[in-house]
């Protein structure tokens, strides 16, 4: 009740402060282009209030500075943030980037919980099909390259199409992204814009050389594959035998060349009973963070779905993760599943709340204190088509790569139109839509439940995410009803009728 009420009073402090149309219309007619220094207002008026610049055009210093000035203070005095702490974390250029987008958020579309920013703090791109490796549970099923990916100019065009926008990260993604020789060109454009970029990677293709060379053209993190302890588990799961000692050389290479790295295992009947073991591995290789990615039935993983967690398996796990967190050793530990945000509030309950807390988000664990509480319920849990969008490598543009819904096309359609004014991105930002318990779970705001697990199950991306203990009901119902389903594009098809935990007559 405590937390809920410093929440009603956080939100109504930036109501009547920052979410005030007179204001938003001013931060909206002053968030373009500065010509005399080819940067946005908003990002020209951060530099000027946290020091990095001295001058700047009349209109950045006289009108938009001293707006965003206020706007960030009374922000930082919502959340119980000091002005001396929030100048030092936007001396960083890509905090401040990542402010502009806060700040672009609130001016076009107001204070929600969770927070809409102004574009896509995170667009996962799919560079391509093609793929050394057979993995089961590829979302992509990538192996061949598809003949109407992107070419190189167009993707030079996406990347401008992307900093214009204002995105803050491109991760590139497939398929095996290294395997397109144009993506070293293409990765250090972005990097040349300002955008943070990232690469997600079997590993297997990093030599020494490769890992120098991703670090020289900016590459800010690399996340490499790893679902298993030993050869036997990870082979198995990557369909090629011997690829465990290549991604394992490849992961050695990355932390000599000093690339930040993240490890992602996908957790499945396969392999979880081998996490603790993985996270050892990792941490004895030097890694930065792990990652636990949920399995979602989408790709060539729909043929095995039969070996997802059960919700009691992933609700263990991720109690052994929140567990893990609270040792504070140096490589942290996250995860894609939303609950475990849900876990770690529940678990700082049992333990006896403190005036620190870890909330884990799907980019990293804050550890939170006072009225920065509540800003978990800010970030929101599951970011698709709310944090982060996808792009597939023929330019499709979907909420999350997990999440094969098509809203637009970056060959076509005007991007920041799609991401203002698409329906299907502003159902998933509407947390009051969600059906089952997740609909009217207390930890909405903060959770949500995985959308693309809901579509991937239900091809319904409102549905309740099966994968979580307090919709255990619907993950049984689907068992029971397994033998009336066929495996469609969009997930499990019911041919009895079912929805959502009741059966039709």
């Amino acid at each position: 009740m405590v937390r809920k009420a410093s929440t009603a009073k956080t939100i109504e402090i930036l109501k009547y402060t920052i979410d005030r149309k007179p204001l938003r219309f001013i931060l909206k007619q002053f968030s373009g282009f500065c010509k005399k220094d080819n940067k946005n207002r908003l990002e020209v008026a951060l530099e000027l209030y946290v020091g990095e610049r001295t001058n700047a055009c009349w209109v950045c210093t006289h009108i938009v500075a001293p707006i965003v000035k206020w706007v960030v203070k009374k922000g930082g005095a919502a959340f119980g943030v000091s002005e001396e702490d929030l100048k030092e974390k936007f001396k960083d250029v890509y905090w401040r980037r990542g402010l502009v987008n806060v700040i672009r958020g609130i001016a076009k579309f107001g204070v929600h919980k969770p927070f809409v920013p102004g574009a896509p703090f995170l667009v996962v791109w799919n560079y391509t099909y093609l793929c050394n490796l057979r993995c089961k549970h590829c979302y992509a099923s990538a192996g061949k390259p598809h003949p109407n990916e992107l070419t190189t100019e167009e993707a030079k065009d996406v990347v401008k199409k992307f900093a214009d926008a204002g995105v803050n990260i491109i991760a590139f993604s497939g398929g095996e992204p290294l395997m397109r020789r144009d993506f070293y060109d293409v990765a250090k454009l972005a990097h040349e814009y300002g955008i943070f970029t990232a690469v997600a990677t079997n590993g297997t293709l990093i030599t020494k050389d490769v890992a120098r060379k991703l670090k020289e053209i900016g590459i800010g993190y690399v996340q490499i594959s790893l679902d298993g302890a030993s050869p036997e588990t990870h082979d198995n799961f990557r369909g090629i035998p011997g690829v465990f000692e290549k991604t394992i050389r490849g992961i050695k290479n990355c932390v000599e060349e000093g690339v930040f790295v993240e490890v992602s295992t996908t957790a499945t009947k396969f392999n979880y009973k081998e996490i603790p073991e993985i996270i050892d591995l990792c941490e004895k290789l030097g890694v930065d963070w792990w990652m636990m990615y949920n399995f979602v039935p989408t790709g060539r993983g729909r043929f095995i779905i039969e070996n997802d967690l059960t919700p009691e398996e992933r609700e263990k796990i991720l109690r052994f993760l929140w567990e893990r967190l609270r040792e504070g050793r140096k490589m942290q530990v996250l995860s894609t599943a939303p609950q475990f945000a849900r876990v770690a509030l529940q678990m700082e309950k049992e333990y006896g709340e403190s005036d620190e807390i870890i909330v884990p988000t799907h980019f990293y664990n804050p550890r939170l204190h006072g009225q920065l509480i509540n800003l978990s319920e800010f970030i929101g849990g599951c970011g698709a088509g709310r944090f982060y969008c996808a792009l597939d490598p023929d330019g499709t543009i979907t909420p999350c790569v997990f999440f094969p819904l098509p809203v637009g096309n970056i060959r076509e359609d005007d991007f920041m139109d799609v991401w203002d004014n698409n329906p299907v991105f502003w159902d998933l930002r509407n947390r009051d839509k969600l059906k089952g318990h997740c609909g009217e779970c207390e930890f909405k705001y903060v959770c949500g439940g995985c959308r693309a697990r809901a579509y991937g199950y239900f091809g319904d991306y409102l549905a309740p995410d099966p994968g979580c203990i307090n919709n255990k009901i619907f993950w049984e119902q689907l068992k029971y009803e397994k033998y009336k389903y066929e495996v469609t594009p969009i997930g499990l098809s019911a041919r009895s009728g079912f929805a959502y935990g009741k059966r039709s007559t």
